[in-house]
């Protein structure tokens, strides 16, 4: 077993480049952290896939975070992974803390004034068992409407290379929204109205803008990243492993992201919502 210490770094994965709005949380959060990101791009999305092969993903992902980069906790910034695997990988690696991200359905039932909350994520978090254990948790005087959103983790994955406003994905991306927020009713503040939308995939943080065009100004949109920051944090500081972050010396984290998909994606996302060049991105056989 590897000796972890505070210059090692957190190792975040998700199944393609949706992680990566964590991974800006976590950064937010902990500034003087090293972090090494993988975007298992080459096999997403996770959402439309089998739990076995979620697992088997999962595992082979972080046992390559862990003997290679020596990770000393890993953030699994995928609601599929963490449904179909978070258990799993606990039991593989003990050792390794380990910080999943789910659907919040908790605030969202705290916050909501209308009592109606509506839920969009992949197909494979919609339909797990422990989604519906969430669900059944927070539903007392709470009707949750979830929607599975088939096809919209691909069309974000591909509009990454492509112009921002204009690009045949964002069109597609604008049609599946419309379309999936259109099948869970009607959104706003009156009675009857679903008034806060939970976000369930972390590659819909990107798509904030065109989700808010469809539901309007006032409905509440609420997503996972900064929670799991924090939580982030509290696990560090429990294990004594959080990096220096006393003095005006104490020196900028590093990171680096790795991709078994197309570089170029990953180095495209990685400048337009990371704002880093291309030397901080590396492709891994998928």
């Amino acid at each position: 077993m590897s000796q972890h210490n505070s210059a090692s770094p957190v190792g975040v994965f998700d199944s393609g480049i949706g992680g990566l709005s964590v991974l800006q949380e976590l950064r937010r959060e902990l500034p003087h952290e090293n972090f090494v990101y993988l975007a298992d791009s080459g096999n997403a999305p996770y959402g439309e896939r089998g739990d076995d092969f979620v697992k088997q993903r999962t595992l082979a992902i972080a046992r390559y975070l862990q003997d290679e980069h020596h990770i000393k906790a890993l953030v699994v910034a995928c609601n599929t992974a963490t449904t179909a695997a978070v258990a799993e990988l606990r039991s593989a690696f003990p050792d390794l803390p380990v910080i999943g991200v789910e659907p919040a359905l908790k605030p969202a039932a705290s916050s909501s004034q209308t009592h109606r909350v509506g839920v969009i994520a992949t197909r494979g978090t919609v339909q797990s068992a422990r989604f519906e254990q969430l669900r059944q948790a927070f539903s007392d005087g709470t009707e949750f409407r979830s929607q599975p959103c088939d096809g919209l983790v691909r069309a974000i994955e591909r509009s990454v290379e492509e112009d921002a406003t204009t690009g045949p994905s964002i069109t597609e991306i604008r049609q599946l929204c419309d379309r999936y927020t259109g099948a869970l009713g009607s959104f706003g503040v009156r009675t009857g109205d679903i008034d806060t939308l939970v976000l369930g995939c972390t590659h819909y943080v990107f798509i904030k803008d065109e989700l808010r065009q469809l539901i309007g100004p006032d409905v509440h949109i609420i997503d996972t990243g900064a929670p799991v920051a924090r939580q982030t944090r509290r696990i560090l500081v429990q294990r004594n492993t959080l990096a220096d972050e006393t003095g005006e010396s104490a020196p900028a984290g590093g990171l680096h992201l790795y991709t078994t998909g197309r570089l170029s994606a990953l180095q495209a996302a990685a400048e337009r919502w990371l704002h880093l060049g291309p030397e901080h991105c590396s492709a891994l056989p998928a």
